[in-house]
This record gives structure tokens, sequence and C-alpha cells, in this order.
């Protein structure tokens, strides 16, 4: 299980041996100058160069990651919700000590991903837990490494239990998805959005991209959607894919308001 390949660059597990990596070669991400490595979970086990890293993100919400991160380098979220522990998105290490960590936080009930650049080692992480994984149907063909454990959604939203919900935005990715949580923020809300909706450096703005390393602006259309889906609902805080990529006040505002200035920019009124 472990030695199925994984792609140095964007982390992506593969079901069988290959020399070319989709996800990399899609126009949203990239193959390095230096050409398409490979590795396995026991070569970046053994390695010694990777150690578990859990640290509290917020108000029940802990990261959990690697020091240093792997691949694009992005940590998944362990939302403490009434309804039991939830895993947001995915990050590639995974080794026995950070399963015995998550393990002592209470496990997890089940994970959901936003999009497929932190698919990574999803499997591994399902298995260890015996959990489900929730994708959007729209990213299927995405799927390095078919499982049973990978549940295909379909339509706008998904509740993976009461008090979560999956919402799909179709930013970044035609399955880009976020996760709501009401109770979040001390009951203010909280909105998980990896790279759906991104945590820039100016907190009091988000930015919408179909591609950020290559800097591919998201289609006008797709982000009015998302700014008018998430008018429904209230939260103050927004957590991204980065350590500490966080905004933590007026978290509906500044996606309207920054949904706003994008149209502003892309959308020629002449």
């Amino acid at each position: 299980m472990t030695t199925y390949p994984i792609c140095q660059a964007c982390g992506m597990q593969y079901a069988e041996a290959r020399d070319d990596c989709p996800v990399c070669e899609d126009e949203r991400q990239y193959v390095p100058l230096s050409g398409q490595r490979w590795t396995n979970l026991t070569a970046l086990r053994d390695s010694g160069d990777y150690t578990p890293r859990v640290e509290e993100q917020g108000p029940g919400i802990i990261g959990v990651g690697s020091t240093p991160g792997f691949a694009i380098g992005e940590r998944a979220l362990l939302v403490q919700a009434r309804s039991g522990n939830f895993l947001w998105d995915c990050a590639a290490y995974l080794d026995d000590a950070l399963v015995k960590q998550v393990r002592d936080l209470g496990g997890i009930t089940g994970i959901a991903i936003s999009h497929p650049h932190y698919y990574t080692t999803m499997v591994e992480w399902a298995h260890a837990f015996d959990v489900p994984i929730y994708l959007h149907e729209g990213d299927q063909q995405w799927i390095g490494r078919p499982d049973p454990a990978v549940k295909l959604w379909s339509g706008t939203t998904l509740d993976v239990a009461d008090d979560l919900r999956l919402i799909n935005l179709g930013v970044h990715f035609t399955g880009g998805t976020v996760l709501h949580w009401p109770d979040g923020e001390n009951g203010q809300g909280a909105l998980l959005s990896g790279d759906i909706v991104q945590v820039i450096p100016d907190r009091t703005h988000v930015g919408f991209m179909y591609s950020y390393p290559n800097l591919i602006p998201e289609r006008p259309r797709v982000v009015r959607r998302a700014a008018e889906l998430l008018a429904g609902y209230r939260f103050e805080a927004i957590y991204g894919a980065w350590w500490d990529a966080i905004v933590r006040t007026d978290g509906f505002e500044v996606v309207q308001r920054s949904a706003k200035r994008y149209l502003a920019h892309v959308v020629d009124e002449g």
C-alpha cells in the first residue's frame, strides 16, 4: 500500500507506476523544469526528512500536516464539529505517529477535499481511519487511485453531517468545493476554502483564480456564481490551504467585496 507511486511535484498518489502526471501536465499546475520525479510513502518515511505537524488553527480547528511540507505543501484541517471530527483537505505525508496524534484527538468520521491538487494520499488516510472520502463528481477524472472509500456526489450542496455542508462553487476546478461550518468561530460560522476561495496576504480580500502558479484568472461567470452561492451563508472566518492562512473577521463581507472587485477588473463594461 505505501509503495504506490507519488508525484513529487503535486503529491498525487497513483494506483500504478507511470511516466506522466496528468495533474502536473494540466494548465493549472506545471511539470518542474527538472522533470517529473516519483517517490512513495515508504521512501518518504524512511528518509527521516519529515515529521508530523499538528497545531491549532482556530476554535475547534486543528491543522494537520508535516514539517517540512511535501509537494505543494498544503495542510489539512481537522474540524471538531458537534457531529464528530471531520477532515477537510489532505496533506500528502502520513505515518504512524501522525495517525496516532489524530486518533488521540478523537479520530475522524470522514474526509472531503476541495479540489484535485489536494487529493494526494487520500486513500491512505481513508484506510487508516476506515472512513469515506467525499469528492464532487465534476473532478472524477483526476482521481489518481480509485478506491471504494471514494464517494462521489453531485449537485451544488451535500450535508456530510447535520452541521457540516459542502458547497460546490466550481472555482479553480469544476468540482471546486468549500466546507461551511455554521458552528465554527464560536457560533459565528467558518468557511474552509482550500484554494477555491484563496486567502491572500491582504486579509481584507480573497482571490479567485483558474490557475494560481500560472496566473490564469478565473472566468467571471464562475466567480459571480460563487459569490451568489455564498451570499446565502454566514461566516466570520475563512480558512485557506496553508498554515495560518486565515481571514479571522468579516469573512462574509470579504468574499462579497472581493468578488465585486474581481469582476470590476476582469469584465469590460465598455
